[in-house]
């Protein structure tokens, strides 16, 4: 089949979700959409009152399909909820994405969810339900809302997560994993390691961003392509569960070293461990001596039945991306960009038409003219997967190493000072 492509970003928050841009409105994400690249976004937080009084103020039926439209930018309905609850001694906290086929459909699942929690107080809703409950009622609601476990591997809120996680999705969803069809790989994994679980091989693996800025440094920043017969909800879903000819083309992912979460440690304290070196020191900050943050290399280590390096047949391809703001921050900081970032940014988007397009296409000659070799050459070994990055840390990003400068990383785990940010 030869659809239409669609970019879209599908996991994203409002201005009314805490820790949020005031600027997160439909006029702002449009204009961050276009210079990102991206077709289709989810409009977040559609379980909050005001945000969806917004929504239908903004928000039209595009001509070819049954997406909404604002200013050329497709959107779908999509809000993230806190499900929370307690099983035993233990109190779990799983993020889930919610999709719904259209605003009337979403506005039926909050009034389903709000018998659960108070919509009004925060864009990304705590819910005091169990995640089987939870599905089976929003199912009810409409067969066509999909549920997706969000960023699936990070340390809190999320379903295999070392704090507040479990080790499959069918002890996290019981009888209702059956309309569980995909997960969202989040900033600190990336499809490999995912790929290193055998019991995810019938699950879509999906890639967004979590955006609380309209800025394209963090909105697009990861995405799925999915190529579809017609620009319509019905097939976006099919796509995610694996029914029908419209498909997943590729994802785009940062590298899971540069996510928050990659490596174990322990912010306060600076302490940054490979999963090898946490495991030998108890998994206790040799600092301060208290439990270290476990992020999501160790736990896909803990549940992987299969080794390093293993791809299973008929995989979707990925991109493995740096936003085009870091890349020109790290020139900057070392004086090799001939203009203000700003100045280079936009002088690469009107040379290229977007960023997705200067990052995953655009020729290295013509980049390195606007933006400097350093520029140039990072966009190079990222194409090539060589690109190297200090992993990220208990809520500390990841930091790119620019071509040809060395690594903080010791060739081994002896020397604890190397690892003392």
């Amino acid at each position: 089949m030869r659809g239409t492509i669609l970019r879209a970003d599908l996991h994203i928050h409002s201005r009314y979700s805490r820790a949020t841009s005031p600027r997160m409105d439909i006029p702002h994400l449009v204009s961050a959409a276009r210079l990102k690249g991206v077709d289709l976004l989810g409009t977040g937080d559609f379980t909050h009152p005001g945000w969806m009084r917004e929504l239908r103020s903004w928000l039209s039926r595009g001509e070819s399909g049954d997406l909404y439209e604002y200013g050329g930018v497709l959107f779908l309905p999509q809000t993230e909820v806190n499900l929370q609850f307690r099983r035993g001694e233990k109190i779990h906290r799983i993020h889930v994405v919610v999709l719904a086929p259209s605003l009337e459909a979403a506005e039926q699942a909050s009034e389903v969810a709000s018998s659960w929690g108070d919509l009004a107080v925060d864009g990304r809703p705590t819910l005091s339900v169990e995640p089987a409950e939870f599905v089976e009622a929003i199912a009810e609601v409409d067969p066509w809302i999909e549920v997706i476990p969000a960023h699936a591997w990070t340390p809190w809120y999320s379903v295999f997560g070392s704090r507040s996680g479990f080790d499959s999705l069918e002890e996290a969803f019981g009888d209702q994993v059956v309309r569980i069809h995909a997960i969202e790989t989040g900033l600190s994994s990336d499809p490999p390691m995912n790929w290193r679980l055998s019991s995810l091989d019938r699950y879509s693996l999906v890639s967004f961003s979590d955006a609380h800025s309209p800025s394209p440094l963090r909105l697009g920043r990861e995405l799925t392509a999915f190529e579809v017969r017609a620009p319509e909800y019905r097939e976006i879903v099919r796509a995610i569960r694996g029914e029908g000819t419209s498909r997943i083309a590729y994802t785009v992912e940062v590298p899971p070293e540069y996510g928050k979460y990659h490596y174990d440690g322990h912010r306060d304290c600076g302490v940054r461990l490979h999963p090898k070196e946490a495991t030998r020191r108890g998994n206790t900050c040799p600092v301060c001596g208290r439990p270290l943050t476990l992020g999501v290399l160790h736990r896909v280590e803990e549940l992987a039945d299969r080794p390093e390096g293993y791809r299973p047949p008929d995989k979707r391809p990925f991109y493995s991306l740096i936003p085009l703001e870091e890349l020109l921050a790290m020139a900057n900081s070392r004086r090799a960009l001939p203009d203000k970032p700003q100045v280079v940014y936009e002088a690469l988007i009107r040379e290229f038409g977007s960023e997705l397009e200067a990052l995953m296409s655009g020729d290295l000659e013509r980049l390195r003219s606007i933006a400097g070799d350093l520029v140039a050459q990072s966009v190079r070994v990222m194409r090539e997967g060589s690109l190297r990055i200090e992993p990220g840390y208990d809520g500390v990003y990841g930091k790119i190493i620019p071509p040809g400068e060395t690594s903080r990383d010791p060739p081994d785990f002896e020397d604890l000072t190397d690892y003392l940010s």
